[in-house]
């Protein structure tokens, strides 16, 4: 009997036991489903946010030709699309600046970041001991119907942000950054970055100022010049001796000198406009931009920036 009612005892807290194990383990099981289905929608979130931010850079990228500058942002490489502001206020710092400003759009006009004075402070950090402070960096402030190059085009997590470089004014050449901000908390569709975007800048036609210059070196044909055909006629009353003397044989022509094949026609970048009309002649097309000139010739065309060859096409 005392065996019994110990054995029933022992069964008893064993179940208890074993029942509490499988509450314990049900309950773990419900939470981390739980945590994984919450896992598996915040990942398909940051994936389609991905996804759309890919599509945003995409279509601004194919829109906006990038231009290439030197790695110590001195001269431009390989120009891209000439963009034209549409609102005042755009500020650029000088290149030898270490930190570019941050203009923002917002509520439709260009607004200069409250973090620029730090950038200002940070660049003269970064500059050698004695750098003027920040009030003295070189820079300017750019106004509707200027024009000049975007270098870069980032998605950042709250908005997109061009990288923007200009021509140089007085032998100083600027660089700034110009961001548009996304909705809190969201990534808009790509229409209405594109539409924001168009309201602060433009890209200026690449024939916006060259007109159909097609006649210009054009060659004229020349008649070549008539020969009377009397000049040198011996004259009729011509007296002939009365023994004339015999004609001598006309001697061949000496075979030419031998000369050398002319050298190709060269061009490279960093030419100036005179070298390249010095070697090849006029162009067929001579197109003037704001900051470039292009010359067209029947088989290539020639980019000039600042009176220099950029690219050759």
């Amino acid at each position: 009997m005392l065996y019994s009612e110990t054995f029933s005892r022992v069964e008893r807290q064993r179940r208890l036991i074993a029942g509490l194990f499988w509450g314990i383990t049900l309950m773990k099981s419900k939470r981390n489903g739980a945590a994984l289905l919450l896992l598996t929608m915040v990942s398909g979130s940051v994936a389609l946010l991905a996804q759309a931010a890919g599509d945003i850079q995409k279509k601004l990228t194919d829109q906006y030709t990038l231009s290439k500058i030197t790695a110590d942002r001195s001269d431009l490489v390989t120009a891209g699309a000439v963009l034209v502001l549409q609102k005042d206020g755009l500020v650029m710092y000088s290149t030898d600046t270490a930190i570019p400003p941050l203009n923002i759009y917002k509520e439709g006009r260009l607004q200069t970041s409250s973090g620029n004075l730090m950038r200002g402070l940070g660049s003269m950090m970064l500059r050698s001991q004695g750098a003027a402070p920040t009030s003295t960096i070189p820079q300017r402030k750019f106004v509707s119907g200027e024009k000049f190059w975007v270098t870069a085009i980032n998605i950042q997590q709250d908005g997109v942000v061009f990288n923007v470089y200009s021509d140089p004014f007085n032998d100083v050449r600027y660089y700034g950054l110009l961001k548009f901000p996304f909705p809190k908390n969201s990534v808009p569709p790509v229409a209405d970055v594109q539409r924001s975007v168009g309201e602060v800048i433009s890209i200026q036609p690449a024939d916006a100022s060259g007109g159909d210059q097609s006649a210009q070196g054009s060659p004229q044909q020349a008649g070549a010049p008539q020969g009377n055909p009397q000049q040198g006629a011996p004259a009729s009353g011509a007296t002939q001796g009365a023994s004339e003397a015999p004609l001598m044989a006309i001697l061949p022509p000496p075979p030419p000198a031998d000369q050398a094949p002319p050298e190709p026609k060269t061009i490279s970048v960093g030419q100036t406009k005179t070298q390249v009309l010095a070697t090849w002649g006029p162009p067929t097309k001579d197109i003037k931009l704001a900051t470039k000139e292009v010359l067209v010739y029947p088989d290539m065309k020639v980019t000039l920036t600042a009176g220099k060859v950029s690219d050759v096409q």
